[in-house]
């Protein structure tokens, strides 16, 4: 079996990190698995949504721990495997924002460390009830820096920070109440559910969605009127999109638009 799976239902790739007898843990053959995969995923416009989900009985618990400690074993003490390490898990964190797709992790049993910083990373997330994510480094030493950078981007400082020095988990009540996640839902229902919202995502117009997505990563890193000049050019462009034209005139009309990609 693949460390990381994929199905496609349509315009749907289901990722699925499936290495649950380390609870899927972010090792560097999972790392190459998911940034291989995401770069097929860039260019294919067949697929408008990306799902990604954990087999067995957790999501992701967060970087290879053995390895790590494998890698002290290098004369340098590992400083360069180390460097490589989080460059590596950097480069795969910021190519989910780089999808044009939107994409959705379905988080189940424990999202920790860098599986947290995984969840975080992605555009929306629906979890199972009993979730527990956390930043726990900091309970074996190793503060989750790098988690940390996708984390506070998606709840406020002082929770963030709470979260990061205290090694303590939140559940799934906590987590969609400081925009971590954005619901939680039975775990019979987690595949329905995301399914559900995957569909709802992809029906929409590929084109408008993909520049939608770019310009919303864009505008967050800017001052409010660069960010309204940004986001006028970008709604410039997406009005001249043929099929934008006949989205509208289809609205007008009262009938299906006739969308070609």
């Amino acid at each position: 079996m693949p460390i990381l799976d994929r199905s496609d239902e349509g315009a749907i790739a289901r990722l699925t990190l499936n290495s649950p007898g380390n609870l899927n843990a972010l090792s560097d053959a999972m790392l190459a698995a998911l940034r291989a995969e995401f770069d097929r995923l860039g260019g294919d416009r067949t697929i408008r949504v990306v799902t990604i989900a954990g087999a067995g009985k957790a999501f992701c618990a967060g970087h290879d721990l053995r390895e790590m400690q494998a890698g002290r074993q290098a004369e340098d003490g590992g400083r360069a495997y180390f460097a490589d390490l989080f460059a590596r898990c950097s480069a795969v964190m910021t190519a989910v924002r780089d999808l044009p797709q939107p994409v959705i992790a379905a988080p189940h049993g424990i999202a920790t460390a860098a599986g947290c910083q995984l969840v975080a990373s992605c555009d929306m997330a629906v979890a199972a009830h009993g979730t527990r994510f956390g930043v726990n480094g900091v309970n074996i030493g190793l503060f989750c820096s790098t988690p940390m950078v996708a984390l506070s981007r998606n709840i406020p400082r002082k929770q963030a920070f709470e979260m990061l020095t205290t090694g303590e988990f939140i559940d799934t009540a906590r987590a969609a109440e400081l925009g971590l996640i954005n619901r939680a839902v039975p775990h019979e229902d987690l595949d329905g559910e995301v399914m559900r919202l995957a569909e709802t995502v992809a029906a929409k117009l590929g084109s408008a969605v993909r520049i939608g997505k770019r310009a919303f990563y864009e505008q967050l890193e800017l001052g409010l009127d660069d960010a309204y000049a940004h986001t006028g050019a970008v709604m410039v462009e997406n009005m001249l999109d043929r099929d934008t034209n006949e989205g509208i005139s289809a609205f007008l009309d009262k009938r299906p638009p006739d969308w070609q990609r």
